[in-house]
């Protein structure tokens, strides 16, 4: 047996248009996951514990959520990229951590300059985390490059994506005649596929020493707009999981204004949406609209947050380190 490793998009490039052997199976790996993070750190008992949670409902209490969103916004932090980890592990040092992911990221837009001189698809990639923040419906492509539309784009778009550097999600016209059908692919959003890679992105412009969202997400005092970096990690985690990203926008007309729920699992003819809420969870209005809408489509609904587990009525709220369990 042998493993290739390298760039993908070098890989794919050389290999192109070269016959693979039957012998050879293409495995689609991620960066690490919660779990894996934590057998990292040493922690081979939480997600033991975690999954047990999750199946049986049950709320921790105060004390240990508080313990264990530490935990995950650590994770967070560093990301899943193996050489973060490390780097983490071996220094304890968030400089050291963030250094090696701007090495990465340089790495990344070295290759997107291989497949696109024109400097289009890096653009597009280092726009991520400002389109994000922007809360807008969509990734606004004309806003990154003048005078194009994501018609236009569709082949930097792909290429994009196939790098497994970031993760899209399409938007979904009519979940009552399902994803695919109605999904729109000229309309979508992108997250990062590792959500500590993205923490260095948004402020690479910046040295480390003026950069103090380390410490600002570790002790959980984010600003209200930097909820980007938790709608990226579910984004991340449901992707693990295998499931393709959707979701859905709609205007009300009797309310005069615009519904989004952030993502929608497909079940069979069913749906589940997810609403995903890093302070005032208990306002999801978003959510409670569209069940109305779709009562009859509705399997399972969530509202991700940083509390405690518990289920009020038909809702599930889960804390973000549970997510992993959404199948």
């Amino acid at each position: 047996d042998y493993i290739e490793t390298g760039s993908l998009i070098s890989i794919k490039k050389n290999v192109k248009n070269i016959l693979i052997p039957s012998e050879e199976r293409k495995i689609e790996m991620f960066p690490m996951d919660f779990e894996e993070f934590l057998w990292a750190t040493g922690d081979n008992t939480t997600n033991a514990l975690l999954r047990k949670i999750y199946n049986e409902k049950i709320s921790l209490g105060q004390r240990q959520n508080r313990d264990l969103m530490r935990k995950f916004r650590l994770y967070m932090l560093v990301g899943g990229m193996p050489q973060a980890v490390n780097a983490y592990l071996e220094t304890n040092n968030f400089k050291y951590v963030d250094e090696v992911k701007r090495d990465i990221i340089s790495l990344y837009e070295e290759d997107f300059y291989k497949i696109d001189p024109s400097g289009k698809i890096s653009m597009l990639f280092a726009a991520i985390p400002s389109e994000l923040s922007r809360n807008s419906s969509r990734y606004q492509v004309s806003s990154v490059l003048k005078n194009h539309r994501a018609s236009a784009i569709s082949n930097e778009i792909a290429e994009l994506v196939s790098s497994k550097t970031v993760l899209i999600s399409y938007h979904v016209n009519d979940p009552a005649i399902g994803m695919t059908t109605s999904l729109n692919t000229e309309q979508f959003r992108l997250f990062m596929a590792d959500t500590g890679l993205m923490v260095t992105l948004m402020f690479k412009d910046k040295e480390f020493t003026d950069n103090i969202i380390y410490e600002k997400l570790l002790s959980d005092k984010l600003s209200k707009n930097l909820g980007l970096f938790y709608e990226n990690t579910v984004a991340q985690t449901l992707t693990f999981n295998g499931i393709k990203l959707y979701y859905n926008t709609y205007y009300d007309e009797t309310q005069k204004r615009i519904f989004e729920v952030d993502f929608l699992l497909a079940d069979g003819h069913k749906v589940s949406p997810i609403e995903v809420r890093s302070s005032k969870y208990r306002v999801h209005r978003s959510i409670d609209e569209f069940s109305k809408k779709y009562s009859d489509r509705i399997n399972s609904k969530y509202v991700v947050h940083t509390k405690d587990l518990y289920k009020k009525g038909d809702l599930l709220y889960l804390p973000f380190y549970l997510v992993q369990f959404i199948r």
